[in-house]
Parts: structure tokens; sequence; C-alpha cells
């Protein structure tokens, strides 16, 4: 989804290992993973479509541990000055 709007969405390795752990700990395999996965970016998902300045989403450990919003670079920060 976050292709069809020209959006890269990336994850850093910290974050990465954060969503294993909560799948590891949620005990239910694949499932955790979507359902952690769903949570994370349900708002960006149909947020997306009426954002025509985000570039990329990139998912960070403390997107994760602590529910805080991903990091969201725009066409602004590409311009140069």
């Amino acid at each position: 989804m976050f292709a069809e709007e020209n959006v890269k969405l990336s994850f850093t390795p910290e974050a990465l290992q954060a969503i294993a752990q909560k799948a590891i700990d949620a005990g239910t395999g694949a499932r955790a993973l979507r359902m952690i996965l769903e949570d994370l970016l349900r708002d960006w998902m149909y947020d997306l479509p009426s954002r025509t300045d985000v570039t990329e989403v990139i998912v960070e450990k403390d997107t994760i541990i602590h529910k805080n919003p991903p990091l969201i670079k725009t066409l602004e920060e590409k311009r140069p000055a």
C-alpha cells in the first residue's frame, strides 16, 4: 500500500528485532507479526493517500516499544536549500 502511494517504508534493524521479540512474547507466530504491523501502520495506510508530501516512513525501535510515531520524510526535506 505504501508503494502504491510512492512512499518508501523502512525499518531499522533495531525495530525489526523489537517486532520479532514482541511476536515471540505473544506466542502466536506469524499472526502476531501481522497484528503488530497492522496496529503500527494502520493509521498511515489510511492517511497516506491524502498526503502528497510524504516520501518515506521509517519505523524505529521507539515506534515499536513506546508507540512513538514513525519518522516521516517529506518532499520539503529533499529540496535543496
